[in-house]
């Protein structure tokens, strides 16, 4: 069977410059989402709960640290990878999207400590109701499209010479179109939604199709990252690239009905939330299952033994995504009404999503002139993220099944049964021990960072001075 390399190389000059910006505000919005994400963990951990009476902060806190480590994560995350594209042209628009991006994520960051409140947990985006707030999320939003608009430009004018080069960037055009898409549909329902919509219901409509839209992106983009995961650390990957430019391709054709799910059905009615549902459900697993199952075969029949001395990081974070990756899918068909089996699905999923992006930044720290990585504490993080969020989930869904509502936090939660609390108490520990693997992961990329500027580094670390 004839197996296949997938990786990118890393151009330097202002290319990688802009690059880096992406990567500074990436977990520079981890950094922030943490500080939030330590309350909302122990206001609902049973009895600990009760200390916590502030729930209208709990709700604002859920707010920040969703678009920051969800929102902002990923987007400024495919800003690192569209960024990498060789050839430069344009570059003042590539900085004023990570400008605009940046002082986005700072306005949205600091406007609670102005007075934005009114949290509004709406799916996709929540939002303080508030004009600091949203100014910041506009600002933020007009950074990432000028991304987009600047990554097209450049990526559909050759891109890489090998065919494995060439797979991947095809891959990341379909996910820069899935992001135009979405944005448009965003506009589409703003344009659309009558007077009488407002508060939460407003936002709801706002986001729901553009929302639905984005999670294609974002599946496109872990599909190309699993590929370049599984090239470094020695798994051997038997889809050849003609056939993965086939599945890029389908991965994305279901976003062709949003215009035609918008033309049919009023943006607020529940035919098109059903619509966006079943579009979404149905197609954005169509690549992601057997992209995902080739690479799963790889990593069992390569075993641990083929793993290179420096990638043991990149293996143990391509595992545990595609493990929570594939829970978080399964979990998505078990959802009955609002309880908390809902934030198990998306908690699976987008942690699947973030243990990938962690295990190529560990890849691409030293190729973007920073330092080699400390390879145990790199190769231990992931291991401590993934049990910590299987944890984390397994406890949400039992739950769920019990009865807890999401959204909600301490004496809200109505823990009236042994089961009930078992299941938050196994979550919030959970929850717990993940955050501690995220401080570690910032910590990792903290030293290397600090621990000297030099792209000849990348050489020796490749021999295994990492």
């Amino acid at each position: 069977m004839t197996h296949y390399s997938y990786s990118l190389p890393v151009p330097e000059g202002e290319t990688r410059s802009v690059a880096r910006g992406w990567l500074f505000l990436a977990v520079g919005s981890l950094v922030l989402s943490g500080l939030f994400a330590v309350l909302i963990v122990l206001s609902r951990v049973p009895y600990i709960s009760d200390v916590f009476p502030w729930v209208d902060f709990f709700h604002v806190a859920l707010v920040v640290h969703v678009d920051l480590s969800v929102l902002v994560w990923f987007l400024a995350f495919a800003g690192i990878l569209w960024s990498l594209h060789p050839r430069v042209t344009a570059m003042p628009l590539a900085w004023l999207a990570l400008g605009l991006a940046t002082a986005g994520t700072a306005i949205m960051t600091a406007s609670p400590f102005f007075g934005a409140g009114r949290p509004i947990m709406a799916n996709y985006v929540p939002v303080l109701d508030h004009p600091l707030f949203l100014s910041g999320l506009i600002v933020f939003g007009a950074g990432f499209l000028a991304v987009v608009i600047h990554s097209l430009l450049r990526s559909f004018r050759g891109s890489g010479h090998g065919a494995g080069e060439a797979a991947l960037w095809f891959g990341m055009r379909t996910a820069m179109i899935a992001a135009l898409a979405s944005v448009l549909a965003v506009a589409w329902a703003w344009s659309r939604i009558p007077p009488f919509v407002v508060e939460k219901e407003y936002y709801e409509v706002l986001f729901w199709g553009g929302g639905h839209v984005l999670q294609f992106m974002h599946t496109q983009i872990v599909l190309v990252v699993w590929l370049w995961l599984a090239s470094v650390s020695g798994v051997r990957v038997s889809i050849s690239p003609r056939l993965l430019v086939l599945l890029f391709s389908v991965g994305i054709l279901a976003i062709v009905l949003t215009p035609w799910i918008y033309h049919i059905h009023e943006v607020h009615s529940q035919e098109s939330r059903r619509a966006f549902t079943w579009m979404m459900g149905f197609g954005n697993g169509l690549a992601a299952a057997p992209v995902s199952l080739a690479i799963l075969f790889g990593m069992l029949a390569a075993g641990r033994g083929s793993i290179p001395p420096l990638a043991h990081p990149e293996r143990a974070a391509l595992a545990f995504s595609v493990l929570l990756f594939g829970v978080g899918g399964i979990l998505g068909f078990m959802i009955t009404g609002s309880n908390t089996i809902v934030p198990a699905h998306y908690h699976g999923s987008i942690v699947g999503i973030s243990l990938a992006f962690m295990g190529l930044t560990y890849h691409l720290l030293p190729r973007m002139g920073f330092g080699p990585v400390p390879l145990r504490m790199a190769t231990l993080q992931p291991y401590i993220f993934g049990v910590g969020q299987l944890m984390h989930v397994i406890g949400l869904a039992w739950s769920g099944g019990h009865g807890v509502q999401r959204k909600t936090a301490g004496s809200a939660q109505g823990l009236d049964s042994i089961a009930q609390k078992l299941g938050m108490g196994l979550a919030g520990l959970g929850g717990l021990i993940a955050i501690i693997a995220g401080v570690i992961f910032l910590i990792v990329v903290y030293r290397s960072v600090t621990n000297g500027t030099g792209s000849a580094r990348v050489g020796q670390s490749e021999k295994g001075s990492r």
